[in-house]
């Protein structure tokens, strides 16, 4: 089989050009309805003319053929009681007037003069027939028992298959009657030749086949030029409808009279030219809104840098003072500290927002990067009770990653876990495949409500805002760690059951550049071993998820 002859690609093309063509999908629909009506009106019409071209050749061979059994009959009545009478004479005679008498065209009509079984014949036998016809094949059973019971003089019929000399068959009809030759009953059978019958109707045939094929192609032509004129316009519009939404905010739809068409098409440009506008204006309140954080994080920092100093020193020296002084003092010098990283957070997700942030790509074992992170964590999850249990399942752990930007997120999502999970285990797994690596966090806590899990990488948001923590997180750690993962080309996921815990999973294509379909990581990966959950807790409800994907949203506001 030749290369470029896939039936599989074939039938692939065939399907997705089936799926994407409307114009491919109304003109097939509409030739093959069409064809179908044709061709159900042809066959109703070819039965018709069939029928009533047979049934009156049939009533002129019935009739042709009782004229030739009447004059037939004359003959032997005027020969009979002859004496010294040539019998084969007599039969040529008699035979000569009967074909001349049923005769349609020269050599289209047979005969067979049959002895009826059981006649007592005074005279020796007349049974004669053409030479190069078999009886037996043209007149069946049935129609010689209805000739030889008839006592009225009628004429049978029946259709026959006519054999030829070269082994082919035509069209043919037999007739029967009968005849009296001297007292003694004969079965007298003519056989018609009626293929030319059968030629009109071919004729027919051809003419109706022919109109039906030009009618369906007809059909089909008006077909294409009414949906060229209706699909080409939606056409244009999903073609301008996709070029606006890749940011071409000037593209208009051509505008021509005044029908259903033209009027769409004034509509689509006043509702483009309204989204440009208000896009416009979003778009420089945005600006203003970015300029606004990155100048006051920028202005910030002098004057935090001054009091981060002052305040060191204080804290430095906090023994010096008296305790109330000294509490003061280190609540300060948290505050500091967690102020600073709200305007470090700040200042990335500005950057993040006017899309002034690369990756430096390296090289990295991500198993490594993870174990190192959790053994950063060890001490934080040791003071709240929590042991970090890390899993690394085989595969192919190399990765093309900002390892800086994948540890931040790591690290924040420990903190997360360590916070909410109440002090039981928490499992880090790794694993990957020729693709994608992904690493997943998972806690046994409280979990997230269903109704917030939703809202888990909005910025600031926080599930319990009472809740102390441990990390002291500024409520940007999930929105600053999903815009990593989507830098990445990546995803971050999370699951929830309330009172079963959280998992949140970091999948991250391979190369610089991949394009993921798939995790090696379930969500959330493992269960927890029996015995690992205290006592009396309850049955964790249904499970929740909330997505972070490239192609979702990325939180802009």
């Amino acid at each position: 089989m030749p290369r470029w002859f896939d039936p599989r690609a074939w039938w692939r093309r065939l399907r997705r050009l089936w799926r994407s063509s409307l114009p491919l999908r109304t003109i097939t629909a509409t030739v093959v309805l069409s064809a179908l009506a044709a061709a159900g009106v042809g066959i109703a019409i070819n039965i018709s003319v069939a029928s009533s071209l047979f049934e009156a050749r049939r009533a002129t061979l019935l009739t042709l053929s009782q004229n030739a059994t009447i004059q037939g009959q004359r003959v032997f009545d005027d020969l009979g009681g002859q004496q010294d009478l040539d019998l084969d004479s007599y039969l040529r005679e008699a035979v000569s007037t009967i074909l001349s008498a049923a005769a349609t065209r020269p050599g289209g009509t047979k005969y067979a003069l049959q002895l009826t079984p059981g006649a007592n014949v005074p005279v020796a036998s007349a049974q004669t027939n053409s030479e190069d016809l078999d009886v037996a094949a043209v007149v069946s059973p049935e129609l010689r028992a209805a000739v030889q019971a008839d006592t009225e003089g009628r004429i049978y019929s029946q259709s026959v298959a006519l054999p030829l000399a070269n082994g082919s068959t035509v069209p043919a009809l037999t007739t029967g009657s009968v005849v009296d030759i001297e007292g003694v009953p004969y079965e007298l059978y003519l056989v018609y030749d009626i293929s030319d019958t059968q030629q009109s109707l071919s004729i027919v045939q051809l003419a109706l086949a022919s109109a039906g094929l030009a009618l369906v192609v007809l059909i089909g032509a008006i077909t294409w030029v009414v949906v060229r004129l209706v699909v080409g316009p939606i056409q244009v519009a999903a073609e301008t409808s996709r070029r606006l939404a890749d940011g071409e905010l000037d593209v208009r739809l051509p505008v021509h009279g005044d029908d259903v068409l033209a009027t769409l098409a004034r509509s689509f440009n006043g509702m483009a030219e309204s989204l440009r506008a208000q896009i416009t204006q979003l778009a420089e309140l945005s600006t203003v809104q970015q300029r606004f954080v990155s100048d006051v994080s920028h202005e910030l920092r002098t004057p935090l840098t001054t009091i981060r100093i002052a305040g060191t020193v204080l804290h430095d020296r906090r023994a010096e003072f008296d305790p109330e002084t000294a509490r003061t003092i280190e609540l300060l010098h948290t505050q500091i500290e967690r102020f600073e990283a709200l305007l470090a957070d700040l200042l990335e997700m500005s950057r993040f927002d006017a899309g002034a942030v690369a990756l430096e790509i390296e090289h990295v074992n991500i198993a490594r990067l993870v174990e190192d992170a959790v053994a950063s964590m060890d001490a934080l999850a040791e003071s709240k009770g929590s042991e970090l249990r890390l899993v690394a399942e085989g595969g192919f752990f190399e990765a093309e990653i900002d390892p800086r930007r994948v540890r931040r997120i790591i690290t924040n999502l420990l903190g997360n876990a360590i916070d909410h999970g109440e002090g039981r285990p928490i499992e880090v797994w790794v694993d990957s495949d020729r693709d994608a690596v992904a690493i997943a966090v998972r806690d046994f806590g409280v979990g997230i409500a269903p109704e917030d899990l939703g809202r888990v990488f909005d910025r600031f948001w926080r599930g319990d805002p009472s809740r102390q923590r441990t990390t002291g997180g500024t409520g940007l750690g999930l929105a600053i760690s999903l815009e990593d993962a989507v830098l990445h080309g990546g995803w971050l996921e999370a699951w929830s059951a309330p009172g079963g815990g959280s998992c949140f999973r970091l999948t991250l294509p391979r190369r610089r550049g991949g394009v993921l379909t798939s995790s090696p990581l379930p969500l959330p990966p493992g269960e927890a071993e029996a015995g690992e959950v205290e006592a009396g807790e309850r049955e964790p409800a249904a499970p929740r998820l909330a997505t972070g994907r490239a192609s979702g949203r990325r939180n802009r506001r």
